[in-house]
């Protein structure tokens, strides 16, 4: 994938991938006890949606456009939309939130958030959005690699976040074995890998990778706006959560069904929630 955050910026992926963060970080708050939040590929952390980057795909307006000004009776959209309106000044959409600003939207006092980011451009970006706040450390790096002094924390529970741009086929196998190398270094945390659905993509070989680590508790949801078989597109997206909190396989299930009809771009779309690995 030729991937650039500012083109994408908003569209049905990160409305996706946005909306599973809010209920795995929702799901981490039931408990009082503070938690960490770790993020390998942060990018700039907002985007500014008249930016000409943007505007040259406005991938957004069939994303977050098709959502901001809708009414939702589901928590999981609800607390999504309100992080994303909370960067917006007035009623009109400019602002799209990263996952960075919308995880800081929903943690806590006792909560705290490390990022990594590395292109220099965009971690420069992302350190003057935390330039003053004392919850957030930004690193300028690989993610990857940051993972090991990352990891274990000393909070018992938390969320780590991979979310490369899958520019090269190597970087499946690369994101494969981080996560589960990850895991084996702090087993009671919650991971979420989001990977993109395409035409002829390797999606197929990285969840036989997992399957065969002898991880656990291995949720997968995906969403499908464009038929899977449609070339030349990016037709959804998934995320695999391993160790994902109580009742969020339920609540993705209530949630995702009605986003899928919402952001449908061609003549079908899908959502499902299966586990890829049980207990």
């Amino acid at each position: 994938m030729n991937y650039r955050h500012a083109f994408h910026a908003g569209n049905f992926a990160d409305v996706f991938k946005h909306l599973v963060l809010v209920a795995l970080l929702e799901a981490l708050k039931r408990k009082e006890k503070g938690f960490a939040y770790f993020e390998t590929h942060a990018g700039a952390g907002r985007y500014d949606l008249r930016d000409p980057a943007v505007q040259k795909t406005a991938e957004y307006r069939d994303g977050i456009g098709r959502l901001w000004r809708a009414a939702s009776a589901d928590p999981l959209t609800t607390a999504y939309l309100a992080a994303v309106r909370g960067v917006n000044r007035g009623p009109a959409l400019r602002v799209y939130p990263g996952s960075p600003r919308i995880a800081r939207a929903l943690v806590r006092p006792q909560d705290r958030l490390g990022l990594a980011e590395r292109e220099p451009g965009e971690c420069a970006r992302l350190a003057r959005e935390f330039a003053r706040d004392r919850q957030v450390r930004v690193e300028c790096g690989d993610g990857y690699a940051r993972l090991d002094a990352w990891l274990p924390p000393p909070e018992a529970r938390g969320l780590v976040l991979l979310d490369p741009p899958y520019e090269s086929a190597g970087e499946w196998r690369t994101v494969g074995e981080a996560v589960v190398a990850a895991h084996r270094r702090w087993s009671t945390g919650v991971y979420a890998l989001w990977y993109p659905l395409k035409a002829g993509a390797p999606v197929a070989r990285l969840k036989q990778a997992l399957e065969a680590s002898g991880v656990r508790r291995i949720l997968v949801a995906e969403l499908e706006v464009w038929p899977n078989d449609t070339p030349f597109r990016l037709n959804g997206c998934g995320m695999a959560m391993i160790n994902p909190p109580w009742r969020v396989d339920e609540e993705l299930e209530r949630a995702l069904p009605p986003l899928s009809g919402q952001l449908r771009q061609g003549p079908r779309a899908t959502a499902r929630v299966e586990w890829l690995v049980p207990e």
